[in-house]
């Protein structure tokens, strides 16, 4: 677990300068990251556009009028989402999962890590801002207190969007979390430090009383298997495993605010696949862990909203390795109870063979599909619409949102 190490997250929590748990019942976020670049062209299919077939001879969904598993399932007349996403049709269906077409950013360099790093930090190509987007965020909102559990990544690093937040840790299981003692007896130190608190008056001792009460509610999660809803089953991989600590984290009540989660491996050169092969392995995976964490927020899912991107999408025709190569513009989904969902949104640019074509008129760059929103465009209309937080000038400086539709109401 990090947050500088464990040891700081654990000062952080019995010293904490201001009760520890502000509003355990807001508004959580959940940002999942397809790192790699994700062919999304082959996630929410164009069929409907026959450049799509013209420059992906091997590569191509089947239309899905197609016979056949390997088909696309109708979204509209003209999209439709890769066969191993039909667990989230459902959801598409009854409005709660939303796409956005041609999403992307200005950078120029094609590089996984500059693109990631830029959409991670909230900014525009060659402009430098402190801390990530979502550490902004979270020290925008904060009036008083904050949870040491109010930002936390499912993974063994803290990722750079929620740098500079007033609290974050990464770890992989909330069992990692307990007060470090040479016999492992957390219990008893506990006991301890209330029997202190007890004894205090004022404002140290209410402040002391809520940490001890939030280690003692995450004692109680500790090392006792967790259960879903009824009928819930989340896939065994380590995306489905990350995906149920965040609804474990959820349900407990320990103020969670923002949730990060990587499904890393996109970067999809070499035999992507159709049906079968590594892309359609990650977005069974995706697909699945998604679905079950919807249905494990049935009672919940007005407080939880769920953003799905990636660095930048991969090219429009296939490489001469039955793979593609970095391209430009990508869908970007969401899903939740705020979600204006069932729609495809954002105009379409229309696909040509883009060999050394940019994707963005005048900028320098590797071809794909164009871009037409503006990625910032989205995550602040979540943060405002869905989260409720009226501070997005202070979280992507001198950037004038575009209006997108993704989100049905404001909760400002």
């Amino acid at each position: 677990m990090l947050i500088a190490s464990r040891r700081a997250f654990l000062r952080q929590i019995l010293f904490a300068a201001e009760p520890v748990v502000a509003d355990p019942g807001g508004h959580t976020l959940v940002c999942v990251f397809l790192r790699g670049g994700a062919d999304t062209l082959n996630i929410v299919v164009p069929f409907g556009d026959a450049d799509y077939y013209r420059n992906r001879p091997t590569l191509a969904i089947a239309e899905p009028k197609k016979a056949g598993d390997d088909a696309a399932i109708g979204l509209t007349d003209f999209f439709g989402f890769h066969p191993k996403m039909s667990p989230l049709f459902p959801l598409f269906k009854e409005g709660r999962l939303g796409i956005v077409n041609a999403v992307g950013s200005d950078d120029q360099s094609g590089s996984h890590f500059e693109a990631q790093d830029q959409i991670e930090h909230g900014e525009g190509f060659g402009r430098q801002i402190g801390g990530g987007w979502l550490g902004r965020h979270l020290r925008s909102r904060i009036a008083g207190g904050d949870s040491p559990l109010a930002a936390v990544a499912i993974g063994p690093t803290l990722p750079e969007s929620l740098r500079g937040a007033p609290a974050a840790a990464s770890f992989e299981s909330v069992d990692e979390i307990q007060l470090p003692t040479a016999a492992g007896k957390s219990s008893a130190v506990a006991k301890a430090l209330s029997k202190m608190y007890a004894t205090r008056a004022g404002v140290l001792g209410d402040q002391g009383k809520q940490t001890l009460q939030l280690l003692d509610r995450v004692e109680q999660l500790r090392g006792k298997p967790y259960k879903p809803e009824a009928g819930v089953d989340y896939p065994k991989d380590e995306f489905g495993k990350a995906m149920m600590e965040v609804a474990r984290l959820i349900k407990a009540g320990l103020g969670l605010e923002a949730a990060c989660v990587d499904l890393g491996n996109w970067d999809t050169h070499f035999f992507q696949g159709l049906g079968n092969g590594l892309q359609s392995t990650l977005i069974n995976s995706l697909a699945q862990g998604l679905a079950a964490f919807d249905a494990d927020m049935a009672t919940r899912r007005d407080q939880v909203t769920t953003i799905v991107m990636t660095e930048f999408g991969r090219r429009l025709y296939e490489n001469g390795s039955a793979g593609t190569d970095h391209g430009r513009g990508f869908a970007m989904m969401a899903l939740g109870g705020r979600i204006a969902g069932g729609k495809i949104l954002g105009d379409w640019p229309g696909l040509t063979d883009q060999r050394g074509i940019p994707a963005v008129p005048g900028v320098a760059g590797p071809g794909g599909l164009e871009v037409k929103v503006d990625y910032r465009s989205i995550l602040a209309e979540v943060l405002t619409d869905a989260v409720g937080s009226t501070q997005t000038a202070r979280v992507f400086p001198d950037f004038k949102p575009a209006p997108v539709g993704l989100v049905k109401r404001s909760v400002a």
